[in-house]
């Protein structure tokens, strides 16, 4: 089984503009660009706002006890429904969860293994 990697980032907004400016130099003059996804943030204050600690505990719930509904990921949890459901809400905005609908509930569902940090010096 391969193993599936998302990729996390943190950029300062020179840094990314600087790289998207190349890549579409090298677009324009017909070069092939690796596609490269990812969630990139500006800081590492920002990446710490965004991942804290019970988000990371959801996103391990999720993976590991594959929960059939929000309601269920609460439970597991032991946290309220209303903040889990905006943390899963959060995530999926940014690309770490996606939701299935399932007889008339939402299943929360990660599609990687793993989670790489990189961090630009």
């Amino acid at each position: 089984m391969k193993i599936k990697k998302i990729k996390i980032g943190i950029k300062d907004v020179k840094v990314a503009l600087k790289e998207f400016g190349e890549r579409a130099e090298a677009i324009e003059r017909g070069e092939k660009v690796k596609k490269e996804t990812g969630v990139y943030f500006t800081s590492f204050k920002a990446f710490r706002k965004v991942l804290t600690p019970k988000r990371l505990e959801l996103l391990h719930i999720i993976k590991t006890k594959k929960p059939s509904s929000i309601n269920e990921l609460a439970r597991m949890a032991k946290r309220d429904v209303k903040n889990v459901a905006d943390d899963v809400k959060y995530l999926e905005q940014i690309g770490l969860i996606e939701k299935e609908e399932t007889d008339r509930r939402i299943k929360p569902v990660i599609r990687y293994d793993r989670i790489a940090l990189e961090i630009a010096v």
